[in-house]
């Protein structure tokens, strides 16, 4: 059975002062659906943006942003149990920072607990761990860190569910006759020199995190499909029929061969 690490930004899973409850049980009705296909890995974003739905501090602060991930974590997770419940699928929170994958120990442990709980049909949950660690042992999104998770448990895909439809060939908010970009190859170095552009407050990256995790993607070989998180008509369609309708997909040309 192939191996899918499926990613959910802030915006995707979050309202401003609530969590996005439809939302969350679309994308959790796919992820129960895309199990009978897959083995299913799924990375979260949302601590922080759950957290200020109880209590609102500026998340510019540095520690009042840890003070709310620390609240929001367990809002996340039991949203999420909630949800999963409906399907008796059962959950387990992993929580990782970037030291994990800089150490063979680390990241065998990472390995074999993720491996475990898919062995026992247990559904990961990964989230990054901001609380008790310092910047430069976080990536400081999760699309940095769902692609290292992608590569390091051996998973075939990436699927990253965001704010925008996939990758067009210029901005869309400036030009109204931009077009997705089906299939990608190749990320140019100016490509990633663009001004980080989040949507959200709560969302940490934007174009540039995902695009850097797409050419992490294809350097190692493995595929990576950007689509629509509100919408999960494109996810569903590539992932449980097989058909690339919306959405873009990132593969080298090499594995594309």
């Amino acid at each position: 059975m192939k191996r899918v690490v499926i990613k959910v930004g802030s915006s995707v899973l979050t309202e401003t002062t609530t969590i996005a409850k439809e939302r969350m049980l679309n994308l959790v009705s796919l992820i129960v659906e895309a199990r009978k296909k897959y083995e299913i890995i799924l990375v979260t974003s949302g601590a922080v943006a759950a957290g200020y739905t109880s209590v609102q501090l500026n998340r510019s602060i540095p520690t009042s942003k840890k003070v709310l991930a620390s609240v929001g974590q367990p809002i996340l997770m039991s949203a999420y149990k909630n949800k999963f419940d409906i399907f008796n699928v059962a959950i387990s929170q992993i929580l990782l920072t970037e030291e994990d994958f800089n150490s063979r120990v680390h990241t065998q442990i990472v390995q074999d607990i993720i491996n475990r709980t898919l062995t026992n049909d247990i559904l990961p949950i990964v989230n990054e761990n901001d609380i008790s660690t310092t910047p430069d042992q976080l990536f400081g999104d999760n699309d940095q860190l769902s692609a290292h998770v992608a590569f390091y448990t051996g998973a075939d895909m990436l699927v990253i569910l965001s704010d925008i439809d996939g990758y067009y060939d210029s901005n869309p908010k400036d030009n109204p006759k931009a077009k997705i970009r089906k299939v990608v190859h190749e990320i140019e170095k100016e490509e990633l020199e663009q001004v980080h552009t989040p949507n959200n407050q709560f969302a940490s990256g934007g174009i540039v995190t995902k695009l850097m995790a797409a050419k992490y993607i294809m350097e190692k070989k493995r595929k990576m499909f950007l689509c629509n998180g509100y919408d999960l008509a494109a996810a569903r369609d590539f992932l449980i029929h097989d058909k690339h309708t919306k959405g873009t997909l990132f593969i080298s040309k090499e594995k594309d061969k």
